[in-house]
């Protein structure tokens, strides 16, 4: 399940990992699109291969998204912000403790998106409660395409070692 606010890249990173492409026009997505994705570099050899359902859903959802019937089927989620907009940084560790609450153990990758945006990389200071975070935290680019297909790779390697 792919989580996140309007705007933040939710999109152009499935389009990324999907079929090498991003954009750069924003399309917003209206409910949810559903898209399958093998990653064959997964598990901790880096050895398996894993089918994914990628679920890109509606950055208006907000916290309501928790009370739709698909969600309750996700095996994890990456819950995305932009690296550049700090209100969708707070949006993501609200969605994440949501997630968590409704659906307990289920692995969680937070994904800082737009990376290439960050104009001192070298300084920037992750906000102290993303820091504090015990999930993973990944830093991507949809657009250079900088950690998109690592941070797909991680998240189902963290599946797999649930489902053992």
């Amino acid at each position: 399940m792919l989580l996140g606010e309007i705007g933040v890249g939710k999109t152009s990173l499935v389009s990324r990992v999907v079929r090498n492409v991003f954009t750069g026009v924003y399309m917003p997505t209206i409910g949810v699109d559903v898209h399958k994705h093998v990653v064959t570099d997964a598990g901790p050899g880096r050895d398996q291969r894993v089918d994914i359902v990628i679920w890109d859903t509606d950055g208006n959802f907000g916290q309501s998204i928790f009370r739709h019937v698909y969600i309750k089927g996700a095996s994890a989620a990456m819950i995305v912000a932009d690296a550049t907009r700090p209100l969708t940084v707070d949006r993501m560790l609200a969605l994440a403790e949501g997630f968590e609450d409704s659906f307990p153990g289920r692995p969680i990758a937070l994904v800082l998106n737009k990376w290439d945006l960050v104009h001192d990389p070298d300084r920037f200071a992750e906000p102290e409660p993303l820091a504090r975070s015990r999930h993973i935290r990944l830093k991507t680019s949809a657009k250079t395409g900088e950690n998109v297909r690592d941070a797909f790779t991680t998240t189902a390697t963290i599946m797999l070692r649930r489902a053992a």
